[in-house]
C-alpha cells in the first residue's frame, strides 16, 4: 500500500493569523537528553500545537545544526567524515523526536544547499553594505596538530574571576560568558593536549557598534510588544550594557559553508553566524516560496524558543546580521527562554554524557505522555529546576493517574455501564443543566479557567497552561464527588444526567487544552469517547469552541454513543523507580563500561558453571563424573591473571558527588597509595572503613567514578538477598601488598556467604558445588562474620 504524499507546504494566508515558530537548532554531535529536549523542541511543539488547536495559520521548523568545531571533535573521536556523523545523528534526532511526538512542519540539516545559497546572499549583502571589515586576530595554533584551534578545540580555565571553571573556547557553560580562546587560562589543544601558541590570522568581523543604533530600536520595540520572557530581557541587556564589539564570522575549518569571497576562499563562515541562518534555510527546504514567512513582517509574527545559552546569538547577532542587509525580514516578535533542567544532584550535560536521554527515556517504558507532562510541568522558566526520579513517579502517580485519569475514566465508566447501572455507553440528555446549582457554579469556574488558560497560553507561559488545565481536572473531581451522582442514578435521574452530561464534556474539553502537551493522551481519551481527533479537536472562537466553556454540558451531544473506556495511566511502582535511578546514574560512558563489564561478566560466568577452577596451591583435583581430572580452562587463565593484594586503608571519606559511593586511599605495598571508589556507604558506617586491612583487587582498568578515578576495587561479601555487605579481611597477620591466592576449599562451610562485589559490581562467575574456588591468605580460607568466604563471580571488563 503507497504512503499518502505529504500535505502540501503551508504559506501565509491574508487575513489570518500567521505564525513562524522555530526551536533552537539542536546540535548533531550527540543524542539529546531531556534538558535538551525541554529547553527548545518540546516548548516549542505544545505552542505550535496550541495555535493549530486554536486555527491559526502556523508552521513549525526545525532541524540539526551540523557544522563547525564539535561536529569536527566527534568525527575525530569516532574516526569517520564529518558528514557521516551529521547523518547518524540527525537520524537518532529524528527518532528521538518522532518518539516524544514533536509535530514539525519541517525537520531539516544545516549542511544542505539551501543553507550555502541563503548564507551567500546574506553576506554579499554585508559586504555592500559596509558591515563587514576585514581585520588580523590572534588566534591559537597548534603545533603538533598544525592547525589554527577553532573555539571548541580549546579548553582551559574560564578567565571570569567569580568562576574559574573549566570552559571551552567559546563559552563557559558554568557561567555563561561568550569567550575568545586566548582568554582563556591554560589553554590546551582538545586533540592533543599539548599547549598551542598564538599566531596571527585574518578574519571577517560583523561590526556590531556600528549596528547598535539600529538594533537597540529594534529591542526596545520588540521585547515590549512581543512580551520577551524576563531571563531573555536581562541577557540582552547585559551585552549591551558591556558594550557591543566586532565579531568575527569567519573560521579555520573545513566542515562548513565556504566563504564566498577569493582571500577567504579557505574559510568556512564561523557557526554562530550560519546556524541562526538555518532557520532561513530550512523553511526553504520546505517551500520555494520561503521568503512569503520570511520577508513579510507585517503579516507573519515570529516566536523563538530556547535555552538561556542561546540568548545572545537570538537577541543580538542575528537580529544584527538581518538588520544589516538592510532588507525587510520577519524578525523575532517574541522569544521564550527557558532556564537550566538540572538532573538529580547535577548539570545534564551531553558533553559529559550526564543524565537521561531521548533514547534512554524510550528504553524505560514509560510513555512519551508522561514524559511530555512531567518535563513540561518541571519546565524551568524562571530558574533551574531539577529532574528526580521521585519526583516524575510523584507526578505520575498522584496528579496523572489519580487526578485527571481517574476523572475521565470514572466518568468514561460510569457512562459506559449497562442500563440501570448506567447510560449503556449513550450520552444521557441533559435539559435545563443551566438551572442545575452545582453544575452552573462549575460551568462558571470552568470558563474563569479556561479565560485564563488561553491568556497563559497567548503569553507562552506554558507550564501555567498546563496547570489550569490539571486544575479543571480536580474541579471535575469535586464536581463528581460533591454531587454523589451514584446515589442521584437513582433518586434524581434528570439531576443525575445533568452531572453526567456536563462531566463528559470536561472530559472532552481536557482533550482538547491537553492535546498540545500531551498528543497521545487526547487521541486516546477522543478514542474511548468515540469521536475523531482529526474533526474533533479544535478550539477556535470562529467555530464557537470557546463560548462552549461556559455550558461544557453543550460539548458532546445526547445520543451520542462513547467507546470502549480504559485506565489512560498506569501506577509508577518503588521498585522500578530504583531501578532507573540507579541505571541513569553516573556518565553515558560509565554506563556503557558497566553494560560491557556485566556482559563479559555473564560470559565468564557461563564458562565457569560446572567447572572446578584452579590457580590456588596444588592440590589433588576431584575427578568429574566420567572419571577423567578437570583440565585447565580459559577459566583457570582469567582467575590466574586476578592480582588481588591485602591493602590497608589509610583515608576514607564520602564522595563530593555521589551520597551512595567512599573515596579511599589504599596503600597496597606501592610507592603511593590507590584512590579508590567504593559503593558501600548504605552497608558499612564510614568509621569502619578507616584503617583496617582489606582485599583489593589491583589490575583493573581505572574507571572514572562521578567525577573521580578509581585505581582498583575493594573485595566484599554478601549475603543472597544483598541484605548485608561485609568486607573481605585478611588476616591481621598479612602483611600490606602480599598476593592473595585461590584454592580447591572441599569443606561445606557453615552459613557461608557468596562473594559478590557491591563495589563496581563487575566480578562474576558462578560456582556451584563443593571444592569450589575460595579466596585464601597462604592456604587458610579468608572469612567474614558467617564463615568462609566463598568467592561467588571473578570476571571483569577489563583484567590488565
Amino acid at each position: 500500500m503507497e504512503s499518502s504524499p505529504p500535505p502540501p507546504p503551508k504559506l501565509p494566508i491574508p487575513g489570518r493569523r500567521n505564525i513562524l515558530i522555530t526551536s533552537a537548532l539542536p546540535y548533531v554531535n550527540n543524542v539529546p537528553h531531556l534538558g535538551n529536549i525541554i529547553g527548545c523542541v518540546l516548548s516549542a511543539d505544545v505552542f505550535a500545537r496550541y495555535c493549530r488547536l486554536r486555527g491559526y495559520n502556523a508552521i513549525y521548523i526545525c532541524g540539526t545544526d551540523e557544522y563547525g568545531t564539535a561536529t569536527e571533535t566527534k568525527a575525530m573521536e569516532e574516526k569517520c567524515t564529518p558528514k557521516e556523523i551529521c547523518d547518524k545523528y540527525h537520524a537518532i534526532h529524528r527518532e528521538v523526536y518522532k518518539w516524544f511526538n514533536i509535530k514539525f512542519d519541517k525537520f531539516g540539516r544545516t549542511s544542505s544547499p539551501e543553507q550555502t545559497e541563503v548564507c551567500h546572499s546574506i553576506f554579499h549583502k554585508l559586504m555592500e553594505n559596509k558591515w563587514l571589515t576585514e581585520n588580523t586576530m590572534q588566534q591559537l595554533y597548534c603545533d603538533t596538530c598544525q592547525r589554527f584551534l577553532a573555539d571548541r578545540l580549546v579548553e582551559g580555565t574560564c578567565p571570569n574571576k567569580v568562576c574559574n571553571a573549566s570552559a571551552r573556547g567559546d563559552q563557559c557553560e558554568t557561567c555563561s560568558t561568550l569567550l575568545n580562546p586566548t582568554e582563556l587560562i591554560d589553554p590546551k589543544c582538545k586533540v592533543c593536549k599539548n599547549t598551542p601558541r598564538i599566531r596571527d590570522t585574518d578574519h571577517l568581523f560583523l561590526e556590531l557598534p556600528l549596528l547598535k543604533d539600529k538594533l537597540v530600536d529594534y529591542i526596545n520595540e520588540t521585547s515590549v510588544a512581543g512580551l520577551w520572557s524576563q531571563n531573555a530581557i536581562q541577557a540582552t541587556n547585559a551585552w549591551l550594557k558591556e558594550g557591543l564589539k566586532p565579531r568575527c564570522i569567519t573560521r579555520d575549518l573545513k566542515w562548513g559553508v565556504p566563504v564566498p569571497h577569493e582571500k577567504y576562499k579557505d574559510k568556512v563562515f564561523y557557526v554562530w553566524f550560519d546556524a541562526p541562518i538555518g532557520y532561513v534555510s530550512i523553511t526553504a527546504s520546505y517551500t520555494p516560496d520561503w521568503e512569503k514567512w520570511w520577508k513579510d513582517p507585517d503579516n507573519v509574527e515570529l516566536f523563538q524558543f530556547m535555552g538561556k545559552d542561546n540568548v545572545p546569538f537570538h537577541t543580538i547577532m542575528f537580529p544584527s546580521t538581518l538588520l544589516g542587509t538592510e532588507e525587510k525580514w520577519t524578525m523575532m516578535k517574541t522569544i521564550s527562554v527557558t532556564e537550566y533542567l538540572n538532573y538529580e544532584a547535577g548539570k545534564f550535560s551531553k558533553s559529559k554524557g550526564i543524565g537521561v536521554f531521548g533514547n534512554d527515556a524510550k528504553d524505560t517504558d514509560i510513555p512519551p505522555e508522561v514524559w511530555r507532562y512531567y518535563l513540561l510541568m518541571n519546565r524551568p522558566e524562571a530558574s533551574d529546576t531539577l529532574f528526580t526520579w521521585a519526583d516524575l513517579q510523584a507526578k505520575l502517580n498522584n496528579e496523572l493517574l489519580s487526578n485527571l485519569g481517574n476523572f475521565i475514566n470514572r466518568v468514561l465508566s460510569f457512562v459506559a455501564k449497562p442500563a440501570g447501572a448506567g447510560y449503556d455507553s449513550i450520552v444521557p440528555d441533559a435539559s435545563n443543566a443551566e438551572s442545575h446549582s452545582l453544575t452552573k457554579v462549575l460551568a462558571e469556574k470552568t470558563s474563569k479557567w479556561v479565560e485564563q488558560y488561553l491568556d497563559a497560553m497567548e503569553k507562552v507561559k506554558l507550564k501555567q497552561g498546563l496547570k489550569i488545565a490539571m486544575a479543571i481536572s480536580s474541579d471535575g473531581n469535586a464536581y463528581l464527588q460533591e454531587s454523589q451522582f451514584w446515589r442521584l442514578y437513582k433518586e434524581d435521574s434528570a439531576a443525575c444526567a445533568i452531572v453526567i452530561k456536563t462531566s463528559v464534556g470536561l472530559v472532552y474539553l481536557l482533550a482538547c487544552l491537553l492535546e498540545p502537551f500531551m498528543p497521545s493522551f487526547s487521541e486516546e481519551v477522543l478514542r474511548q469517547l468515540n469521536l475523531s481527533p482529526e474533526e474533533s479537536l479544535s478550539f477556535s472562537e470562529e467555530k464557537g469552541e470557546v463560548a462552549k466553556a461556559k455550558s461544557p454540558w453543550d460539548f458532546v451531544p445526547a445520543g451520542h454513543k462513547i467507546g470502549k473506556p480504559a485506565p489512560l495511566f498506569k501506577e509508577l511502582k518503588d521498585e522500578t523507580v530504583a531501578l532507573h535511578r540507579e541505571k541513569y546514574a553516573g556518565s553515558q560512558a560509565e554506563r556503557s563500561s558497566k553494560a560491557a563489564a556485566d556482559a563479559e561478566a555473564n560470559k565468564v560466568a557461563n564458562k565457569l558453571k560446572g567447572t572446578k577452577l584452579s590457580g590456588g596451591p596444588k592440590k589433588e583435583q576431584k575427578k568429574q563424573s566420567g572419571g577423567s581430572k578437570l583440565k585447565t580452562s580459559e577459566a583457570d587463565i582469567t582467575i590466574a591473571k586476578l592480582d588481588i593484594r591485602v591493602g590497608l586503608i589509610r583515608k576514607a571519606e564520602k564522595h563530593p558527588d555521589a551520597d551512595s559511593l567512599y573515596v579511599e586511599e589504599i596503600d597496597v605495598g606501592e610507592d603511593a597509595p590507590r584512590t579508590v571508589v567504593s559503593g558501600l556507604v548504605k552497608f558499612i558506617p564510614l568509621e569502619e572503613m578507616q584503617n583496617r586491612k582489606v582485599c583489593v583487587l589491583c589490575n583493573l582498568k581505572p574507571v572514572a567514578m562521578r567525577g573521580i578515578k578509581s585505581h582498583a576495587m575493594v573485595l566484599a561479601a554478601s549475603n543472597e538477598d544483598h541484605t548485608k555487605v561485609e568486607l573481605v579481611e585478611p588476616p591481621e597477620s598479612a602483611a600490606i601488598g602480599e598476593r592473595v591466592t585461590f584454592a580447591g576449599y572441599s569443606g561445606e562451610p557453615e552459613a557461608s556467604l557468596s562473594g559478590k562485589s557491591k563495589t563496581w559490581e563487575k566480578l562474576a562467575a558462578e560456582l556451584h558445588s563443593n571444592g569450589e574456588l575460595v579466596a585464601c591468605y597462604k592456604d587458610v580460607p579468608f572469612t567474614t562474620s558467617a564463615g568462609v568466604c566463598k568467592v561467588k563471580t571473578i570476571a571483569n571488563g577489563e583484567i590488565r
